[in-house]
C-alpha cells in the first residue's frame, strides 16, 4: 500500500485574517513532512537514538520511498490553499471500499480513529484525483514562490535524511547544495534506554506519561518539554537564515507534533509586549499548551501546511 497525505488545518473564521497574523510571527512560511515509512516501521521498532537512527539500515523501506515521492509531487503541484483534509480522503476512501455512508460520516467527525482505517491503492488513487478537482488553490508558481525561494531541513536520522533526498530530488533541488540542511534539533525525539530498539507496543505507555504530564518524560529520555525547547532553537536558525521562503520541515511524529502545537500556540499568543518569535515559543512552552500535541499527529508521508 502506497500513500501520501496533504492536509492544510482547518481554520476559523476569516482565512485572510489567519494567514496575516500568521504572517507577523513567522518570515517564512512553513510546511511539515513526517518521513516515509521507514524499516523500522515495517520492524515495529522504536528507533530513538542518535546512535541507532543514523545506521543506514534504518532508513526508508521501499513504500517510504514511494511515499516520499509522491509527498514531494504535492508540495511542488497540489494547491498550497486547499478545503479538503486528509481525514476526508481516509474517510472517502473508506466509505468508497465499504459503502457505507455511515463511516464516511463518522470518520470526517474524528469518531473513528484513522490509524485503523486501511484501504488500496486504487481507492487511493480515487481520493487524490477527487482532491485534485475539487480544491481551488495555486501551485509554488502561482504564489510567486520560485524553487529559489524552497528550503528543505531535515532531521539526521537515516529515514528523515533519505526522505529529503528524495524530496529534493522530484522538485529538482540539489541535496548537497545551500537549499538542503540537516538540523541536528530537528531529530527523533529520544524516549530512553528502556525503550530503544523495542516494540511499537511499547508507545501507549510513553503517551501515558506525556498524559500525566508533558514536563516529564521516560526515564532517561526525553519530555515533550525536552523536544520544545530544542525545536524552538530550530526555528531562530530557520528564520535567522531565510526570508520569504517556502520552507518544509522534514522530521518525525512527535517532534512534528509539538512543533505545530508550539507555532499554533505562538500564532494565537496575545501578548503585545514582543513580537519576538524565540521570546514567543518560549512563553507558550507550558503544560497547558504542551498537552494538546498528540491532536495534531501525522501518518507516515503525510504532508501538512502549518503557517
Amino acid at each position: 500500500m502506497v500513500m501520501v497525505i496533504y492536509n492544510k488545518q482547518s481554520k476559523e473564521g476569516s482565512s485572510l485574517e489567519k494567514e496575516a497574523e500568521m504572517s507577523k510571527v513567522t518570515k517564512n512560511r512553513y510546511w511539515v513532512l513526517r518521513h516515509g515509512k521507514s524499516i523500522p516501521n515495517e520492524r515495529g521498532l522504536i528507533v530513538s537514538s542518535m546512535e541507532n537512527g543514523t545506521r543506514a539500515e534504518f532508513q526508508l523501506a521501499s513504500d517510504g520511498v514511494n511515499q516520499a515521492q509522491l509527498a514531494a509531487q504535492s508540495f511542488q503541484k497540489v494547491p498550497l490553499t486547499t478545503s479538503i483534509t486528509f481525514r476526508y480522503m481516509h474517510a472517502l476512501s473508506l466509505s468508497l471500499h465499504t459503502l457505507d455512508c455511515g463511516v464516511l460520516c463518522r470518520s470526517i467527525n474524528g469518531e473513528l480513529p484513522f490509524k485503523s482505517l486501511h484501504f488500496n491503492f486504487n481507492f487511493f488513487s480515487i481520493c487524490i484525483t477527487l482532491t485534485l478537482f475539487l480544491n481551488t488553490g495555486q501551485e509554488l508558481e502561482a504564489n510567486n514562490i520560485p524553487l529559489a525561494d524552497v528550503r528543505i531541513y531535515y532531521s539526521p536520522f537515516s529515514r528523515t535524511s533519505h526522505t529529503a533526498k528524495v524530496v529534493a530530488n522530484v522538485v529538482n533541488l540539489p541535496f548537497e547544495g545551500p537549499h538542503c540542511k540537516v538540523i541536528r534539533d530537528l531529530r527523533e525525539r529520544y524516549f530512553g534506554p528502556s525503550f530503544e530498539l523495542m516494540s511499537h507496543d511499547k508507545y501507549e505507555e510513553i503517551w501515558d506519561i506525556d498524559e500525566k504530564d508533558p514536563l516529564v518524560g521516560p526515564e532517561g529520555g526525553e519530555s515533550v518539554k525536552d523536544v520544545a525547547s530544542r525545536l524552538a532553537r530550530a526555528m531562530a536558525i530557520m528564520e535567522s537564515e531565510f526570508e520569504g521562503c517556502a520552507i518544509l520541515v522534514v522530521s518525525h511524529g512527535d517532534p512534528l507534533q509539538i512543533l505545530q502545537t508550539i507555532l499554533h500556540a505562538a500564532n494565537q499568543h496575545k501578548e503585545p509586549a514582543t513580537n519576538d518569535l524565540a521570546s514567543i515559543l518560549e512563553a507558550v512552552q507550558v503544560a497547558p499548551i504542551l498537552s494538546l500535541h498528540r491532536k495534531y499527529a501525522l501518518l507516515t508521508g503525510e504532508l501538512r501546511e502549518v503557517i
